[in-house]
């Protein structure tokens, strides 16, 4: 009798890693690890290329143009964050905007700094407390790496414009499809 139940449980076993070698699992978590094919550019720089200072506090302040493509089936509306982890006081946010309609794919230079923009995007708040875009601004030193994220969502998130980055990522939830990433550095002239 102890063989039987060895043997069942032995098959069992089997049975879990051969159907988890196939990759039959949650089709959600399948979904998040096709990010590799959302991408991310810019053509004021490329991954881990410096930002011009332009972009940055110690000229124009203007956000950089950016443009994606890759974003998967059933994507509905997308979201941008940006931040630098590098930040003396911890994690500072330069940009929080969602509710970007699924069939833009590119952002163009110089976004107005408003609760809407024209395509109906709302601007959350970052940390210069403004809506926004707020460029890079670190303290003299070593560079800082700033990350622009992008999230294909499969729900538009139910906020009003001035929403912060932690109410972005909860209000996203189990709603990211995918995720693009490119990331910038900046060091104070």
């Amino acid at each position: 009798m102890n063989d039987f139940f060895t043997s069942r449980a032995r098959l069992a076993s089997l049975l879990f890693c051969f159907l988890f070698a196939l990759g039959v699992t949650d089709s959600r978590a399948a979904d998040t690890t096709k990010s590799g094919h959302m991408q991310l550019t810019s053509t004021a720089f490329g991954e881990g290329e410096p930002i011009p200072v332009k972009y940055t506090c110690e000229d124009k302040n203007v956000s950089p143009p950016l443009k994606w493509s890759g974003a998967p089936p059933g994507t509905t509306s997308l979201a941008l964050i940006v931040d630098d982890p590098d930040a003396p006081a911890g994690t500072w946010i330069h940009w929080v905007l969602y509710d970007l309609p699924a069939n833009i794919s590119e952002l163009p230079e110089d976004l107005v700094k408003g609760q809407h923009l024209s395509n109906g995007a709302k601007q959350g708040l970052n940390d210069f407390k403004h809506l926004g875009y707020g460029g890079p601004c670190p303290p003299p030193g070593n560079p800082h790496r700033y990350f622009f994220k992008l999230y294909a969502l499969d729900a538009p998130l139910d906020l009003k414009p001035g929403a912060t980055k932690q109410a972005v990522e909860q209000a996203m939830g189990k709603h990211v499809l995918a995720q693009a990433q490119l990331m910038g550095t900046y060091k104070r002239k």
